[in-house]
């Protein structure tokens, strides 16, 4: 079932955590293989802990899609502070009643963006290679450009779309835009287009790394390689929201803002809890304040 999960996630461009417990001291009721899926806002789909022991996983693995770096992390029942050592996380978590945990936190960012405009045979040959490299392409029909795009390359050779791909890429702030052209046609179509003189600039044309390719393999072969090299120069931040947390009010825990998260609003401000059991007793104390 989270295999199958994973593959729909992946599919949809969606970042991901999964969560594996590698190790669990008695007593407790979760078991060493059970996992977890947490997405960026917090929801968990799976099981690796109880509530207590959600929030810690919640927090890491949203701080884990922030970084884009595995860890493992240990819980530790009780208070104190979190450390960090060669990428073991070890948390003291003050609502946790079993034993120590150890979970593998790994994340799985959105595959990066590739449109390619064209029904050319650098376009088909730039598809081939930039899904063998691992990006997500896009080729054919109707593009929609977004500033976290890898890149828009322009291969149809002269058609009526290139102007208006290469306007929409410009204003949408993609990192890497390419025109497949010769220098003289190439610079014949950046004057026509309707934009400002510095956005002319960002257009590469010819497209790719001049590396003597002729065969729209090897040609495909050299724009992906500059794109890359653009891409490592000026890589884009992973497309998760920052972490936003807050601390409960009751037993002093660190927790995710967010819609997964208990939460309770008082006096106008929304207080954050690690789980039902504090919220509870939270609204017992202040039921008279609460909204």
């Amino acid at each position: 079932m989270i295999i199958q999960r994973m593959e729909e996630l992946l599919a949809e461009r969606v970042p991901f955590v999964t969560a594996t417990v590698v190790r669990a001291a008695k007593p407790t009721s979760v078991r060493p293989g059970d996992a977890a899926i947490v997405l960026a806002d917090g929801t968990i789909d799976g099981f690796v802990g109880g509530v207590c022991a959600q929030a810690s996983v919640r927090l890491h693995a949203a701080r884990a899609l922030e970084t884009g770096e595995a860890v493992l992390l240990r819980l530790h029942p009780g208070a104190g502070s979190d450390e960090v050592h060669d990428g073991v996380i070890v948390a003291h978590n003050p609502c946790l009643s079993g034993g120590t945990l150890e979970i593998f936190l790994d994340p799985h960012l959105a595959a990066p963006r590739v449109l390619i405009v064209g029904e050319t045979p650098i376009a088909r040959a730039l598809e081939d290679v930039a899904r063998a490299a691992g990006y997500a392409v896009s080729r054919g029909g109707e593009i929609d450009p977004q500033p976290s795009d890898a890149a828009l390359v322009v291969a149809s050779h002269g058609d009526d779309a290139e102007a208006d791909a290469l306007r929409r890429g410009l204003e949408a702030g993609v990192g890497y835009i390419a025109l497949v052209a010769s220098p003289r046609r190439g610079s014949a179509v950046l004057a026509a287009l309707e934009v400002d003189e510095a956005l002319r600039g960002l257009v590469k044309t010819p497209a790719g790394l001049d590396i003597g390719a002729r065969a729209p393999a090897d040609i495909a072969i050299s724009i992906l390689a500059e794109m890359i090299s653009r891409r490592t120069a000026h890589a884009p931040a992973a497309e998760v929201p920052a972490v936003e947390t807050a601390v409960d009010p009751v037993c002093g825990m660190q927790v995710v803002v967010g819609d997964a998260t208990p939460s309770l609003c008082v006096g106008g401000e929304r207080l954050y809890f690690c789980c039902d059991g504090c919220r509870s007793a939270y609204a017992a104390e202040h039921g008279s304040a609460l909204a």
